[in-house]
Order: C-alpha cells, then structure tokens, then sequence
C-alpha cells in the first residue's frame, strides 16, 4: 500500500507549498521511491480552465487533456513524472459527482451531507492515484488552513489516516515566520496560531516548515518545537534562495526527508538517498551567467504566473547554454508604440505565448511583423503561431484583411479558423483540442533539427487552426509548414527557412521542459538569441564573439 504525505498551508497563500511538496517528491524520487503528486483545491470552479489568467495564473494542461493547476507544472519540472487530470481535483469537480451519484440514487434516498458523502468522494480522489505503480502519493491541498472551504479537505484527511494507519500518512505544515522592522526579530506567534487552528480540525502535523526571508536560529526552531508540539528535528527552515532549484537541497540539509522517512517507517539503508542528479542541475543553474535578453509579448504580463511554465522553460534553455535569461515583460497592447520609440531594439530574441481573446492581437501581430524583418530569433505558442501567420498573410502575402475567425469573424481571409467540422458545434468547449498529440515533422527543417526526430508529441489547448485552404499560398511565398498531424490536416509547426529563427507551433511545449532536459525549441530560441546578441555586438564593437552550446 503506497505511503501519503498530505502538506497543507497556514498564515498566507503564495508561501511555497506547491514547491515544498515538488522537492519533497523530488527527494524521495533520489532515494529510488516511486513517487507522484497530486493537488485538492477549494474553489468551486470544475476546473481552472474557464479562469481568467489574472484568477489564477497559467492552466496547466496534462497528456489527458486535463486543465489544472500550475502546481502540477511545479511537481512534473521537479519531479519528472507525467501526472494525469486525476492529479487535481476540486471542490466544484467533487460536488458535481457527488450530486452526480445523488440523481443516478447511489445514495439510496439518503441524505446527502458534507460528511460522509463529500468527505468520501474526497478519499476517493486519493485513492485514485495511489496505485500499485506508486511508493509514495504526496497531496498538497489548497489554500490556507482556517479558510472556510478548506474544512472538507482537511476532514478528510483527518480521516485518511485512521483508515489508512498512523504509519502509512504523515503532515507536512508549511508556514510563515515573519521578520517585524521596527523590533527587529522573527515571530513565531503567526505559526503558532497557524498550528493551533490545524489542531482544532483534528491534524497534528508531523513536520512544519517555516517559510522565512532569512534563516532561524536554532532557538527559534527549539520555541516553534515546543509551543506545536512537534520534534525539533521536525521544525524545518526553508529561508528565501536565489532560484527555486536549490530548494530540494535546502530542504534536505534541513531534514525534511530524513524525518518523513522515520515518519512512514521508510528504511533509509532500503532507500539510500543519491543526491547528485539534482546536485548537477543546481550546478548548471549557477553557472548560467551570460546575459540574454529576451522579450515576452503577453495579453497578461501583470500576473507573471500566468506564463510560469514559459518562463520556466526559457530558463533550462538558459541553463544548457549557460545563459542566464533576462525576460522583458511587454504588454502586447503596447507593443505598436514601443516599436515606434525603438524599445524592441535591445531584445536579443522574443517569445509571443498563448492566450485567447482579441485584446492584444495587432500587438503580438507586430511584434511578429518585426521579428521577421529584423531577424530576431522569435518562438510563437498556440496563438503566437497564429498572429504570425495573420502576420506573413496581411505583410507577405498581401492579404489585407487576413485575420482569425476568432477575431474577425467576416475577415475575408480566414488563415485561422475552427476545423470544418466543427463549425456548427454550439457548445465552444466541444470544439477545444486539449491534451497530447502527435506530428509528424518534415525533414531537414529547423524544427526537425531541434528535435531531432521525426514523431513528436506535444500538449495541445486551442479551439482555431491553421487554415489549410491558405497552405499552398504561404508556402509559396516562403512560409513553411514543418509539421503537421499524421493525417496531414492540421498544421502544427510553422517556419521561415530564410530566417534565423523564426519558428512557432500550435502546441504548448512549456509544459514539457524540464530544468535538465530543455524544451528543444526553447533551447534552439535561446541558441539563437545568444548568436543575435553577439552579431550585434560585434556590429557595435563591444561584444565578443561568443561560442554557443551543443545543441543536443
């Protein structure tokens, strides 16, 4: 029976749960545990996918097609496991199945209560993903103990471990311990209340881990021991660190997993820890120092959780070229002024990222427009790939008016569109491509070199494609279709063969990469970016030229 780690959060959100349960599975992965994750979250949407960004930050898309939460990117960059949609589940998708099963009358004309039913179906979706494939299921749940629409969650797994045996669950609290100015200490009180609040829902956790700016005394660790009633091996310190990379390193020289395993009854001479996988990939992060500028051209630059899995990935690709990426965050309404006042001209290469809606579109369209023209390397996700065809069609081509049907719906030049045979289907949702599929690359492309194969599979979440009436056209004008389905009706990567880098894809390859193993089109961006760069110092006379890594 796989062991559970549940971790919950007192005194703020935003503290780092989702990254202490990421390390934590990262930890145990070193000690050769079968591990995976999963993320309760309180609200009652069924999922984040009707969110707006601002709401929530990015939605994380898994190969089954489920819209999750942005901390299952977290737990898959950390961890390396492909989670499933069973991996997030939340209040408004358990209440939907509890009444549900109420209509079906599984209940047999019970009444249906908080407790026992939506605690039940609660324990159900852990169950769900603790299989016999899994040593250990970590499940962080959402939001902030004394919140109100937490207290299911935390009753159920209250419950879990009774069920379960005290030895097979362990609680993981995380917490802030705040430094106050004026008196010029780190307080304790906040965790103290946080603690006694989990108490009160009948959890004692196992461990605390106090989120700080700078490190605890070791009096401070021995006054949380003893006013929460845990070990003082158990009070765990994850001060504020350059990169959240060293986390699990941190976490480690802590103890954490030391005391999680003692927890679980896990033999630490049965699961030897091997900590210098991660110790290389903290050191490739260290040594990322040369500088790269690149430009993110977004609808949602306000909220930088909103693209974290592209920022994320332009980082590995940083790591693998030892460059450390510098982004410019640049409002894609913005974007037709900053162009007229030359505030592109310092970009080494740019990033024009998904999103849905008309607001920002001619923003992102000329920031293709000028990538083209002034060859800077430029790497177009899900809707970047079509504000660069709009783009090649209307400046190219000539087609005035080209545009997307989701923009335009009279456009007479409709070079995106929805599929055929989708255009009648009223339910918007039906029409949404989600989740992994395969292409099939055309050789001897810049796209084909990246990957360096010529099937891929890549997660998708789009409602309008490339127009394949307008194929033979573009290409003819030099524009490229690299990619497409199997059955060649889709197109699902685009290219200019003439240019540097000018390369996009219908796709969301962010939410592959990983701080080990770049993306390979954000690490052939980032390759490019850095040759851009040194091109235009030597032009200017004050860079040296500069070798760029391997590209595999």
């Amino acid at each position: 029976m796989p062991k559970h780690i549940f971790v919950t959060g007192g005194v703020a959100s935003s503290l780092g749960k989702g990254l202490t349960a990421s390390s934590l599975g990262r930890l145990l992965k070193l000690r050769g545990l079968r591990v995976t994750l999963q993320k309760l979250d309180p609200y009652i949407n069924v999922d984040p996918g009707t969110m707006n960004p601002f709401e929530h930050g990015e939605v994380f898309v898994t190969d089954d097609g489920g819209e999750t939460d942005l901390d299952l990117g977290h737990y898959e960059r950390f961890t390396d496991e492909t989670l499933t949609r069973n991996s997030n589940a939340t209040t408004g998708s358990i209440y939907q199945s509890v009444l549900a099963a109420e209509r079906r009358g599984d209940y047999l004309g019970k009444t249906v209560q908080v407790i026992p039913h939506i605690t039940d179906e609660i324990k159900r979706r852990i169950q769900r993903v603790a299989t016999d494939e899994v040593d250990v299921v970590i499940t962080e749940v959402g939001g902030t103990v004394g919140d109100i629409e937490i207290l299911p969650f935390l009753e159920a797994i209250r419950q879990f471990r009774k069920e379960a045996g005290r030895d097979n669950v362990c609680y993981v609290h995380v917490t802030l311990v705040p430094y106050i100015g004026p008196s010029g200490e780190q307080k304790t009180k906040p965790t103290q209340h946080s603690v006694t609040e989990l108490r009160s829902r009948g959890i004692q956790p196992d461990l605390i881990v106090c989120r700080s700016e700078e490190p605890l005394s070791d009096d401070l660790k021995v006054k949380i021991s003893n006013l929460c009633d845990v070990d003082s091996r158990a009070v765990v310190n994850a001060a504020d660190a350059a990169n959240i990379y060293e986390l699990p390193l941190i976490l480690h020289g802590e103890g954490l997993d030391d005391v999680v395993c003692e927890v679980l009854r896990l033999d630490p001479d049965d699961h030897p820890l091997d900590l210098a996988p991660w110790e290389q990939v903290v050191g490739l992060v260290e040594a990322a120092t040369e500088p790269v500028r690149i430009g993110l051209i977004g609808k949602y630059v306000q909220l930088v959780d909103a693209y974290l899995s592209v920022v994320e990935s332009l980082k590995h690709a940083g790591f693998h070229h030892g460059a450390k990426v510098e982004i410019d965050w640049i409002q894609a309404e913005d974007v037709e002024g900053l162009l007229a006042a030359g505030r592109l001209a310092d970009l080494d290469g740019m990033v024009i990222p998904g999103g849905f809606g008309a607001r920002g579109i001619e923003g992102k369209i000329a920031a293709a427009r000028y990538a083209r023209e002034e060859r800077v390397p430029c790497l177009g996700l899900c809707l970047g790939l079509q504000c660069m065809t709009i783009e090649f069609a209307r400046n190219v081509l000539g087609l005035t008016d080209a545009n997307s049907t989701e923009f335009d719906a009279t456009t007479p030049h409709p070079v995106i569109d929805l599929m055929h045979d989708q255009r009648d289907v009223t339910d918007k949702g039906g029409t949404m491509r989600l989740g992994a599929y395969y292409a099939v690359l055309t050789p001897n492309t810049k796209v084909a070199e990246a990957y360096g194969e010529m099937v891929v599979s890549e997660r998708h979440r789009h409602r309008f494609e490339f127009n394949s009436n307008y194929r033979a056209r573009l290409e003819a004008a030099g524009f490229l279709c690299s990619g497409a389905s199997p059955d060649r009706r889709l197109v699902e990567f685009i290219e200019l063969a003439d240019h540097p880098y000018w390369v996009a894809t219908q796709a969301h390859p962010e939410f592959k990469s990983r701080p080990e193993r770049p993306h390979p089109l954000f690490r052939e961006l980032i390759g490019a970016a850095l040759k851009h760069r040194s091109e235009r110092g030597r032009l200017a006379g004050d860079v040296a030229p500069r070798r760029v890594g391997p590209a595999a």
